[in-house]
């Protein structure tokens, strides 16, 4: 099975700023005694094994140890209630780690998988502003950072990173509310990054 997806990402989780996790590799402990974050793909055209799974969006929801390298993540994932059954399998599988892919090497490190939840998703983005709401489970709202010494309006952006883009673009929650799978959080203010994703497999 061959699959490809690009789109749009961002993510959102407890950590200050920068969130170091993501930019060690997974090697550095995050500011906090657990993390919690929602990584938010949209999916602006892709196709899995024939199966047409563009303009959808998927939610991964994570809590973890500190030094996420360790394992021992809490996940669950929100499904578009756009997608029909067959879209609903293809990601599913992609975003499950089964088709391999960037999130086939995140799967060793999930030791509860809280399960997979299909509800309507609203996901938007404006330029520097991305948005996503899924009813009263999350709604989480983030800018990213544009330096006022940085004449050319391109953001700060974070390099080598690899996972979920190579570049990252750092920024910060307006609004972050969490409450699903049995997890509950705000990280208004916290951490975040956004980029486009392009993934095969």
């Amino acid at each position: 099975m061959t699959w490809h997806i690009e789109g749009t990402y961002f993510e959102n989780c407890n950590c200050d700023m920068v969130c170091p996790c993501s930019t060690s590799g997974l090697t550095a402990p995050a500011d906090n005694d657990r993390c919690d974050v929602v990584l938010t793909f949209h999916v602006d055209k892709g196709d899995v094994d024939g199966v047409d799974v563009g303009g959808l969006t998927v939610c991964v929801v994570a809590d973890s140890p500190a030094l996420m390298g360790d394992g021992g993540w809490k996940m669950g994932v929100v499904m578009d209630a756009a997608a029909s059954a067959q879209q609903a399998e293809a990601l599913g599988g992609v975003f499950g780690g089964q088709l391999g892919g960037p999130l086939a090497g995140l799967a060793p490190l999930v030791s509860d998988m809280l399960g997979m939840e299909t509800r309507e998703i609203s996901y938007s983005e404006d330029g520097r502003e991305h948005r996503v709401r899924i009813g009263d489970a999350i709604d989480i709202a983030v800018e990213d950072f544009v330096s006022r010494f940085d004449s050319t309006g391109a953001g700060v952006k974070v390099s080598g990173v690899g996972f979920p883009a190579d570049t990252l673009a750092a920024g910060r929650a307006t609004t972050s509310t969490v409450n699903i799978f049995g997890l509950s959080w705000d990280n208004t203010g916290k951490n975040s990054f956004s980029a486009p994703f392009a993934w095969s497999a």
